[in-house]
């Protein structure tokens, strides 16, 4: 007689099944072999087989067939009937997507901007997942499909459904055509096939047990009725709430929990009066605390029951129930690593992680490492992120891009990078290659920008750059090297359309190329291992079913690679790259929600419990909204969120120990914890009670903090011997000498230089740049050839093409140049005609030197350029420097803290920009030029006596800095003047200004 029974969710589910099985045979080894198990899932049935091997204790036993059922084909159980065997190959994934990905885009503007291949396919991808889940609810679109969008729906769905509706006829002729199904419509029929085959012998006395199911499509409903309908069969069954008033039963919402076992009891016809309940007996082990399944139960109860919480206000029982309250993802991580290894200390006990989020579970495979434990990942990981995958998603990036630097570094420092070189050779070049040519603004796009920039690079650029062990190929030859490897793919950035298959035949090639070292093949490096085989699989499937697609250009190949590999995974283990299996720990798992269903553990941490990640977000796709799937009689989004629900509840009474794990913030940004989080809490409330901390965040405060009490690091005292002072400095150093004595330390003694930003952007640097430029230019011709405002403004657009600005910037700063040109037009005008000596001598961006004499540590030597120097009639000079941002106070400029162009004027004394420039200074003044709504201004500093001794004191306070220094005792300090900061301080991180900065501020009174 048949038996349909559920499991209590204290007792261990597949150990129950195993313990009952076993009894049915009164424990006979070898009787044990006869019989099936159909379970719903791959990682289910090797769990039972485990547990089957944990029940005999290490004696030899058979093992009765078992069988996922979600995997169903004729190898996996022998079908009966000229129909099954009659029936039509499946179409393969890829060869779907790629036509329905042609018809996409031939239905032009139908959905808007669909221009390229990348933005179809995920199009495609979500049209054959409505398809899929048409099938299997065995729902007709081609009837429903007219009536979905009846009413006051937009007119964009309505047009949405006239291409659903070509598709339900268009589609099934290409089917018959091709000869071919689809796949999920094969797999219908080989279930109802299967269900014929068993009802057709009722009377069979073998045992056939259907097992762990907590929903069933159709389908699956028929093939669990047919193993009712046998003498052997039985239906057991995870967790049914018998305690739920029937009216609340009959009416659960999609998200609920048990809303799944509900809707499989009813369309088997049957209730829960039925069911018979395997508790496992008195003495039979217990996964968690009999009482925890029925407070979840009643705290996530559905808001028609929730009345429910008033009837009994008494304590409940959280025995062995935590919660992790981490502040972010990475502290979410680090604790939960920590909860894995203190478990594992106890001998026997295993311990596990259940999470949907892959980068949690990444980030505490990390941090287990930490203490040499390898997890079993066992849930893979996307193929996008594999590291061929990544490969070669970098390489379509690089070039579709021009070879911008950013996009051809992160290429050549990927592991699998090598050029035909040694890994480490081709690393050392690589960072070569980024130092000297790749650092500031970005050059042209392909090799004549590289070239370009080779040819501009100063020729001790290399060798010095140069890193050990591992020496790097001359820059020449390795960007030889380089072209010869990516030619297959050069040319991607261009607009030239090419077939897909020319353009993955070319990026394999290229690949292949880039990846070969001087030992090893590219094809051997890159197609290796588990992930490298699925990644060849497929792209070859990609090359031979794309020849219907359309000619694409090269930039969508980035975007192709990602969207055909969106929803696969890979069942390699990121945790064993490089180790041996034996390196698994064998009491450590990591396992997705799929894998952790009906398993049990000692330990198990829930991660990740927060909205959109566990319980995921709910999405209709773009083909139909939630009114017209449910018109159509497709199952809603909302089922994804009851069995998420459901998974929680069996995970948190799957082990004695459970922890709870919501992180404060993912990705930066305030996280909502889990809505079952929330129900609990608000249940505990009102009982005054709430889930325990884990004390793991206590414990990671505690791992990397000092035995002693944290203190403040010195701010650095360097002292160099005299003779490695700098005897040679510019004015603009001498004011970072002033504000930042360590950086001249940095950059003249350590022989430290700041590197430029990669694809650095353009700045306010840049910007005055362009005006020193056109105004050089401008001033040195002859004043009846300047041609006026006219003329300094075409200097200024000749200026700013040479700039090789973005566009965007360029017209940003064109009015800006346009009104500063009119400007200084109109003040050389009002100053030829004012008062004073008229100007006889005008020089721009003049070089000079002076030596100061009679100095403890000898002479020095100071540089400098001069902006302008203007000399009148009278043989006096005018100094001017121009200003593109911020004018320097005048205040500072007088007390010495800004003396750049004050030194100028005491350089120019002397004689230090050649005799025709050489007296004294009658003014000094800042040119303000920013072009904004007040284009010019100018800012004098001092005149007469006034300006006489300002430029005398600078002269002297210079000799007085440099004898400073010139002592050996003299340290050059950082930042020793908080009110006077440097404008760059390039050298903070180095000197660790931060941190004994703070100490000072705080112990300052």
């Amino acid at each position: 007689m048949s038996v349909i029974a559920t499991v209590p969710p204290h007792v261990p589910f597949l150990d129950e099944i195993a313990a009952r099985w076993m009894d049915g045979v009164g424990g006979d080894p070898q009787l044990s072999g006869d019989g099936l198990i159909l379970l719903p899932s791959r990682r289910a049935a090797r769990a039972l087989t485990e547990a089957f091997l944990r029940r005999a204790d290490g004696r030899p036993l058979l093992l009765p067939r078992i069988a996922p059922l979600g995997s169903l084909d004729e190898a996996g159980l022998a079908l009966s009937g000229d129909m099954a065997l009659d029936l039509p190959p499946a179409v393969e994934s890829l060869r779907r997507l790629a036509t329905l990905a042609l018809l996409i885009l031939k239905a032009g503007d139908a959905f808007g901007e669909v221009l390229s291949l990348d933005q179809a396919w995920p199009l495609a991808r979500a049209l054959a997942e409505l398809m899929d889940d048409a099938e299997w609810a065995e729902c007709d679109l081609a009837e429903t499909l007219p009536l979905a969008a009846d009413g006051d729906f937009a007119e964009h769905w309505r047009e949405t459904l006239r291409f659903l509706s070509i598709v339900t006829s268009v589609w099934p002729a290409w089917l018959a055509e091709q000869g071919v199904m689809n796949p999920v419509a094969r797999q219908v029929a080989l279930l109802r096939a299967q269900a014929g085959r068993w009802r057709a012998a009722p009377d069979a006395e073998t045992r056939l047990w259907a097992v762990g199911f907590t929903d069933a499509v159709p389908a699956v409903r028929d093939v669990l009725d047919a193993v009712l309908g046998r003498a052997g069969g039985r239906l057991v069954l995870p967790w049914v709430d018998l305690s739920l008033d029937e009216e609340i039963w009959a009416a659960l919402p999609d998200g609920h929990p048990q809303a799944g076992l509900a809707r499989l009891l009813t369309g088997l016809g049957r209730v829960r009066a039925d069911l018979a309940v395997w508790d496992g007996g008195a003495d039979g082990p217990a996964s968690c605390p009999a009482g925890r399944g029925g407070v979840l139960a009643r705290a996530l109860l559905p808001a028609a029951a929730l009345g429910d919480w008033l009837r009994d206000e008494g304590v409940v029982a959280l025995d062995g129930l935590s919660v992790l309250r981490a502040a972010d993802q990475q502290e979410e991580a680090a604790a939960i690593a920590l909860v894995l290894r203190q478990a594992i200390v106890t001998p026997g006990r295993r311990a596990a992680l259940v999470t949907p989020d892959r980068g949690l579970a990444g980030r505490v495979a990390v941090e287990l490492a930490r203490w040499g434990v390898v997890a079993d990942d066992s849930a893979g990981e996307p193929l996008h992120a594999t590291p061929p995958a990544v490969f070669l998603r970098l390489l379509a990036r690089a070039a579709a891009g021009g070879l911008s630097p950013v996009a051809l570094l992160s290429l050549l420092k990927h592991p699998l990078a090598a050029c035909g070189l040694a890994p480490g050779a081709c690393r050392a070049s690589a960072r070569l290659l980024e130092r000297a040519l790749l650092r500031g603004p970005a050059p042209r796009p392909g090799f004549e920008g590289l070239r370009d920039r080779l040819a501009a690079a100063r020729d001790d650029a290399h060798g010095a750059l140069a890193d050990r062990p591992d020496a790097p190929e001359d820059l020449a030859g390795f960007v030889d090297r380089l072209e010869r490897c990516l030619e297959p793919v050069l040319g991607l950035w261009s607009a030239e359309a090419r077939p897909v298959a020319d353009l993955l035949t070319g990026l394999i090639a290229a690949a292949e190329a880039l990846a070969a070292t001087d030992e090893k093949s590219g094809a051997d490096r890159l197609w290796a291992g588990e992930d490298g085989n699925a990644l060849g699989q497929h792209l070859a499937g990609l090359v031979a079913f794309c020849d219907v697609l359309p000619a694409q250009p090269g930039r969508v190949l980035e975007g192709l690679l990602t969207a055909s590999m969106g929803g696969l995974s890979v069942r390699s283990r990121r945790g064993l790259r490089g180790r041996s299996e034996s390196a698994l720990h064998p009491r450590i798992f990591i396992w997705g929600l799929m894998e952790a269903r009906l398993q049990s553990v000692e330990t198990m941490v829930l991660g990740g419990l927060v909205e959109s990640v566990w319980p995921p977000a709910t999405d209709p796709g773009p083909w139909m909204s939630r009114p017209m799937r449910a018109r159509v009689g497709l199952p809603s989004p909302e089922r994804a969120i009851g069995q998420a629900a459901h998974d929680f509840v069996a995970c948190a009474c799957a082990a004695g120990e459970v922890v709870l794990s919501v992180p404060g913030r993912r990705d930066g940004a305030p996280t909502v914890p889990a809505r079952w989080l929330v129900r609990l809490d608000a249940f505990l409330a009102g009982r005054g009670q709430a889930v325990p901390a884990h004390e793991a965040l206590s414990w990671l405060a505690r791992l990397d903090r000092s035995a002693e009490a944290p203190r403040p690091v010195a701010p650095p005292r360097p002292c160099p011997p005299v003779d490695l002072r700098p005897r040679n400095l510019t004015i603009t150093e001498i004011e970072t000498w002033m504000r930042d004595p360590y950086a001249i330390h940095a950059r003249h003694i350590l022989g430290l230089r700041r590197l430029k930003e990669i694809e650095e952007p353009a700045d306010a640097a840049d910007y005055g740049t362009i005006v020193h430029a056109a105004l050089d230019r401008w001033f040195r011709q002859p004043v009846e050839m300047r041609g006026g405002e006219a003329g300094l403004r075409g200097l200024f657009a000749e200026a700013l093409v040479e700039a090789r600005l973005r566009p965007a910037l360029a017209a940003w700063w064109a009015p800006r140049l346009e009104r500063i040109a009119a400007w200084v037009v109109a003040t050389e005008a009002a100053r030829a005609a004012g008062e004073g000596a008229p100007i006889v001598l005008t020089r721009t961006e003049q070089s000079g030197k002076a030596t100061l004499n009679d100095l403890p540590g000898g002479p020095f030597l100071l540089r400098g350029r001069a902006d302008r120097i203007d000399r009148d009639a009278a043989g006096a000079l005018l100094l001017i420097d121009y200003k593109t941002g911020t004018l320097p106070n005048r205040k500072t400029v007088l007390a010495g803290w800004s003396s750049q162009l004050v030194l100028e004027a005491a350089m120019a004394e002397r004689g230090a920009f050649g005799p025709e420039l050489a007296g004294p200074a009658r003014e000094l003044a800042y040119w303000r030029l920013t072009g904004g709504a007040e284009a010019g201004q100018i800012l004098p500093l001092a005149e007469g006596d006034a300006l006489a001794e300002l430029i005398a004191a600078a002269w002297e306070s210079l000799r007085g800095l440099i004898a400073m220094y010139d002592d050996p005792g003299q340290p050059y300090l950082s930042h020793p003047h908080p009110g006077e900061s440097p404008r760059f301080a390039d050298y903070a991180r180095l000197a660790r200004v931060a941190e004994w900065s703070a100490a000072r501020d705080e112990a300052a009174p």
